[in-house]
């Protein structure tokens, strides 16, 4: 990747809506069967709860990196490699990858998020300060908007019912992509942040973003900070969720009450339950695996957690993979 910012920017192309919508899971148990466990690199702290009975691995076929994930449909997953932008379309049940779509070159792709309702996947697309949109459907591209100009590594994104938020490392702002109850994008709108958000202390500042409150609330992390914190998508306006420190804190996730941040180089996820006003979060787990190999993002089915293993600095990585995990 490099900091070239493409100044292009295409409007959605036109498409059909789709009207079904995503059945919710109750309950996913991974079967092992199809996908083959690594084997354990370290033991985790004896404090911590045994999660070994669903840590999995599926590979992503001829990846070159990874880094975002997002659930699709059912026991459907998309995961990103980071550097080429290519997305891979798996299924945790069968345990199994396959590229989807090989993106044009000069891309990349970082955070995912899929709209199933929409059959659309968003993508966070790094120093070029882009974000892509696809059908989930057919693989085609539906549009690529330019969200940042300026200082630039679009981060992650999370999706609420209006339309897609998405996080920049390198600046003090959010952006976000309207999307209609037809699917159709509109123009896309700067977020300046003020408040402690706002802080650009480290290489990489803001990161993972999810939503709580029917997407009336955001919740923000910032890597630099080794903090989470509340952001009004209206105004910008920022606050602090005081919780223990969280190093290395990347992807988040929340689900009612509860977040799972993903601290990568620490090879953990932090369980955190939030207070109900949203101004304090207790860890109440920190979940492990020999298979971590520094994940960066994470997808919820039901029960079980599916991460992509980033392995950054790994000198020689083996090739790339989801793994999963007990979410408690």
């Amino acid at each position: 990747m490099n900091s070239t910012q493409h100044s292009t920017h295409r409007s959605s192309a036109t498409r059909r809506a789709a009207g079904a919508a995503a059945l919710a899971m109750t309950a996913f148990l991974v079967p092992a069967a199809g996908a083959a466990a690594a084997p354990p690199t370290s033991s985790p702290p004896t404090s911590v709860p045994s999660h070994r009975q669903q840590d999995i691995t599926i590979p992503l076929p001829g990846a070159s990196s990874a880094e975002g994930i997002a659930k699709g449909r059912g026991s459907t997953f998309y995961a990103g490699d980071l550097g080429r932008g290519d997305i891979f379309r798996g299924d945790l049940r069968k345990g199994t990858a396959e590229l989807f779509i090989d993106a044009p070159e000069d891309r990349a792709a970082v955070g995912l998020k899929a709209d199933v309702r929409n059959d659309l996947l968003f993508v966070a697309g790094g120093a070029t300060g882009q974000a892509y949109v696809y059908d989930t459907d057919t693989g085609a591209e539906v549009a690529d908007v330019q969200l940042a100009t300026g200082a630039a590594f679009i981060n992650d994104v999370t999706l609420t019912r209006d339309g897609a938020y998405f996080t920049n490392s390198q600046a003090a702002e959010l952006y976000f992509v309207p999307v209609d109850h037809d699917g159709e994008l509109g123009e896309p709108d700067t977020i300046a942040l003020t408040g402690p958000a706002k802080a650009l202390t480290g290489d990489f500042n803001l990161n993972g973003i999810t939503s709580v409150d029917r997407g009336r609330t955001l919740i923000v992390a910032h890597s630099a900070n080794r903090a989470l914190y509340t952001v009004d998508p209206e105004t910008g306006v920022s606050a602090d969720i005081a919780t223990d420190a969280l190093p290395n804190v990347d992807g988040i996730l929340a689900k009612g009450d509860t977040v799972y941040a993903v601290q990568n180089f620490s090879n953990q996820i932090s369980r955190i339950d939030l207070s109900r006003d949203l101004t304090r979060g207790e860890v109440e787990d920190v979940i492990t695996s020999p298979l971590f190999e520094v994940p960066t993002t994470v997808a919820l089915f039901g029960n079980t957690l599916a991460l992509a293993n980033a392995k950054f600095g790994v000198v020689d990585p083996g090739g790339y993979e989801v793994v999963t995990v007990s979410a408690r």
